[in-house]
């Protein structure tokens, strides 16, 4: 018998911090960062596990994984050396204590049976900590390498929404069951264990269309929100929105976005960093392969415009750019919070470099701000 763990303390972390914090995509060489600079991300083993370890002591949240089969090319393979992320999560989970560790699952890629019992193993492995990340896949590159043909958008959901069905049932049901779908046929289905602690994994997903914002609606406790500085009063009503739509479907939904931060002890240190590493070291290389892949053409733009696309693509895949001094930092995130995140995942050209000081600047003012605890 595991000890009993609410869905409630699984959705809070187990704190009482009202911006929730994460760091994404470090399972990935160069984490979210198109560049070359040397000191770009490795995501080499032991950098990661010292970098969970880091962000589990400083009281961090949670660490979010990039679903990622190919990298992306260019002068330095972009996110070409990755980890898989229910193993990666797994590993990292038996070496912390406090920290939520997401896996990114394609679901159309997975078999539900196989997944179910994987994201269970995990959440033994954490004692709850496991939260599981559903992506339903854009790279038709990644599909080739499976063999599987992707589907139109509205069916890609359409599938995840019976995959996800099928993982629930096996989270829950106790007796033997057929699942006979417009996708899924599975005879004799039967999971154990169950999740830990009687509650089912956090579940999250980053859909950006109608049909996404719906499936996250119905089924997920978290949405992923892409947000730049200037649409941030346009962001607020439109977490306000997707939150009341949930509550009049009987449910609650956390708003979380993504953060790429560059914070040094200047402002201008900050921006000259930042500079460096986005435009005059970018793999723009890389950038236009991953453009191309979005179909992405420079013939629907304007010469301006098209340049401004590709250097928010540079920009990790763009992001909440947080640049400047720790106050400057610290305030960003607090408009963030105002405008109705409840967490910010963020990403750094080096994660193990650049989280002590974020760490030690930055937390003890939003601690200050009153949206975090010591």
């Amino acid at each position: 018998m595991t000890p009993p763990l609410s869905l409630q303390d699984r959705l809070a972390f187990r704190n009482g911090n009202r911006l929730k914090l994460g760091l994404f995509g470090a399972n990935c060489s160069s984490g979210r960062a198109v560049t070359m600079v040397d000191e770009r991300w490795s995501a080499q083993w032991p950098d990661m596990l010292r970098l969970a370890r880091m962000a589990d002591e400083a009281g961090l949240e949670f660490l979010l994984p990039i679903g990622r089969w190919k990298g992306y090319g260019g002068d330095t393979d972009y996110q070409g050396s990755t980890f898989e992320t229910v193993n990666w999560a797994s590993a990292l989970l038996a070496s912390t204590r406090r920290i939520g560790v997401f896996g990114t699952v394609h679901a159309p890629l997975i078999h539900p049976v196989i997944a179910a019992k994987e994201f269970v193993t995990a959440d033994h492995v954490g004692e709850g900590r496991f939260g599981l990340n559903v992506v339903c896949g854009w790279n038709e590159g990644e599909f080739e390498m499976f063999g599987v043909k992707q589907r139109d958008h509205e069916a890609r959901y359409d599938y995840a929404q019976e995959w996800l069905d099928a993982v629930k049932a096996m989270w829950t049901r106790t007796d033997e069951f057929d699942i006979n779908g417009r996708y899924l046929q599975l005879k004799g289905v039967r999971a154990w264990p169950k999740p830990y602690g009687g509650s089912r994994p956090m579940i999250m997903n980053a859909g950006a269309s109608a049909v996404g914002q719906d499936f996250a609606i119905r089924n997920c406790d978290a949405l992923f929100r892409a947000v730049k500085h200037s649409g941030l009063g346009e962001a607020r009503s439109q977490v306000a929105e997707v939150r009341e739509r949930a509550r009049q479907a009987g449910r609650e939904l956390s708003v979380y976005t993504i953060g790429v931060m560059t914070c040094r002890p200047t402002r201008a240190q900050a921006r000259e960093y930042y500079e460096h590493c986005t435009l005059e070291q970018a793999d723009w290389s890389a950038v236009d392969s991953i453009m191309a892949l979005q179909q992405i053409n420079p013939a629907d733009y304007s010469e301006e415009a098209f340049r401004k696309v590709r250097r928010d693509f540079a920009n990790g895949l763009s992001g909440f750019t947080l640049i400047g001094d720790p106050d400057d930092v610290a305030n960003d995130l607090a408009s963030l919070h105002e405008a109705g995140f409840a967490g910010v995942a963020l990403s750094m050209v080096n994660y193990g470099l650049e989280l002590p000081y974020f760490c030690d600047e930055v937390l003890p003012r939003l601690v200050r701000k009153g949206l975090r605890v010591s």
